[in-house]
Order: C-alpha cells, then structure tokens, then sequence
C-alpha cells in the first residue's frame, strides 16, 4: 500500500532460517499497520460504543472478534506486500533495494483470510448471519484490494473500500458482536476512523505517485495528481475530525469525546509540511507521521470519551 513509515529490518531476516523469513517479514510489517491504521481502534471503538452507549458487552465474543480481526490484517499485509511485489511497484527505481518477495508470503496471506473466515462463522453462530455479512464484505475489501481480478486500488477504488471496511463495516459489525442489533449512532461514530483512514490511504500513496502511475495503479492521487491530493487527504482528516463536534453538539456523543479535538496540532503540522514537500518522496514521511498520529490520537481519545460518557 505504498510509503512504509518504518521498514522492514532485512539484515536480520537474512540470519533467519529460509522457513521462518517470510511469517516473520510480514508480523513485522503487520506490528506497524496493526496498531497504527488497521483493524483495532475502529473495532474497540465499536465494543466501547457497545459497553458504554448500548450497556452491552459480551468477552468471549470480544476477544474471539478481535483474534479475527488480527488474522485478517495479516492477509492484508500478506497479500498487499506480495501482489505489490508481482507488480513491482515499490521496484519501479530500487529493484536492488528490496529482497524478493517468496511465494510463501502468499500462502501466509491465504491461510489466515481461511482463519479469519473460520472465526466469522463461528462468530456468526454466536450472534447472527449479520456477523457474517460483515465479515464477508470485509474480506472482499481485503483480498482484493492488491490481489486480481477486481485490484481495487487499481480502478481508483481503494481508498473509498478501505473507508467502508475500517469504519461502518468494522464499528458497526463490533457493535452487533454484542448488542445483536444496529445503531445509528454508532454509525456516525464510525465516521471518525472511515474518513480517517482514507486520509491515510491517501497520503501513504502520495511518495509513491511516479511508481504507481507507471505500472497502471491509477488510484486517487495519480488521478488528481500530488497537490491536489494533498488538499484532498487534509480534507478527509479534517472532516473526520469535524465529526466529533457535530456529534457532541447533536447529542450522539458525550462531551468527553471533544478530547479527540487534542488531534488537531498534529492535523495542522502536517499540513505545514505537506506543502513544502508533497513533491520529495522521503522528505515527505514528516508530513505522513504527523497524520498517522492524528489518527491515532483522535480515535483513541474519542474512544476514551465514549467509555468516559457512561460515568459522566
């Protein structure tokens, strides 16, 4: 999914056993996304809404959805890294720079989508077919976000489906986990990490504009070009962040959640340095960090409101 803002240790895989190299290449490429822009801020954001809003909360489902959730962000890495590879897309100017990718990263990818799906329906036995809706509309966003024949990311429709699995499909289908029902209100929430997480997949793409255009990636910033993405994945983390206000102010969400506003110095550093550098690949990690904290701040501190509502 293009501009890494740590990189894989190399040195240290090529000491490693041929058999451990390519689970142990995507765990620690999975440690970054995990805990920064996947799967598990929007899906506690969901059982907090559950717990504090809804009054429900179910552990058993709580945990056996989140180990889920962890298999399916490592097919996702799984499967970006590797068709990314099939493309060369991070080789277009450094083909020396990066080792090839295995054959067995694929299979890592394959197995864990077939685990994840296996929690899906288990879940879905233990709390409804809709477990499973959400579940499938998720894998389809994962799994085919880089992988033939639909390549999301390709037709201009990555970001948007990035949008959807990680913030209405994730929330929501969190919430329903314990509640067995759906929640506007949680729906709105939901559109805190879903505009938040376009913003990022947005930005991530931005260094690797030349690359993707060359081998026919035609996702939203080649489309509008580098300056006009800039303007576009501000846009988005702003809106995200707007939604909090709105929200306390229409009474969907407590007034604690306005913490999340704490997020806006780390909005507006980089905007500041994405003016200056949208144009100079490396030098342009010091406007991506800046938004991927952002993120995370925002969300994390709104969930924190969330949780501190039902005491307030």
């Amino acid at each position: 999914m293009g501009l890494r803002v740590t990189t894989a240790p190399h040195s240290r895989l090529d000491a490693l056993p041929a058999s451990a190299r390519p689970l142990l290449r995507v765990l620690g490429l999975v440690r970054y996304r995990f805990f920064l822009f996947a799967g598990l801020l929007p899906y506690l954001l969901g059982a907090a809404w559950a717990f504090s809003v809804e009054r429900r909360f179910d552990p058993p489902a709580f945990w056996s959805g989140l180990l889920g959730v962890i298999l399916a962000v490592i097919g996702v890495e799984a499967f970006n890294e590797y068709f990314d590879a099939r493309m060369g897309t991070d080789r277009v100017f450094n083909p020396a720079d990066l080792p090839p990718i295995p054959v067995g990263i694929f299979w890592i990818g394959c197995v864990a989508f077939a685990a994840a799906l296996a929690m899906g329906i288990y879940l879905t036995m233990h709390a409804g077919w809709p477990v499973l809706v959400f579940a499938l509309l998720g894998g389809l966003a994962a799994i085919f976000y880089e992988a033939p024949p639909l390549r999301w990311s390709y037709h201009g429709l990555g970001e948007t489906v990035i949008a959807l699995a990680y913030g209405p499909w994730m929330v929501l289908g969190s919430v329903y986990l314990h509640t067995g029902r759906f929640s506007w209100g949680a729906f709105w929430a939901s559109l805190l990490p879903a505009l938040s997480i376009m913003s990022l997949a947005v930005v991530n793409a931005i260094p690797d504009f030349h690359q993707d255009r060359l081998v026919g990636k035609r996702n939203l910033v080649v489309r509008l070009g580098r300056r006009r993405a800039v303007a576009l994945y501000l846009s988005l983390a702003g809106m995200a962040l707007a939604v909090v206000p709105a929200g306390v102010a229409a009474g969907i969400f407590p007034a604690a959640c306005l913490m999340a506003l704490v997020a806006i110095p780390l909005w507006l550093v980089s905007a500041k340095r994405a003016a200056r550098t949208y144009e100079q690949p490396r030098a342009f990690i010091g406007a991506v960090r800046p938004i991927v904290a952002c993120y995370v701040v925002a969300v994390g501190l709104f969930c924190a409101g969330i949780l501190a509502g039902s005491w307030m």
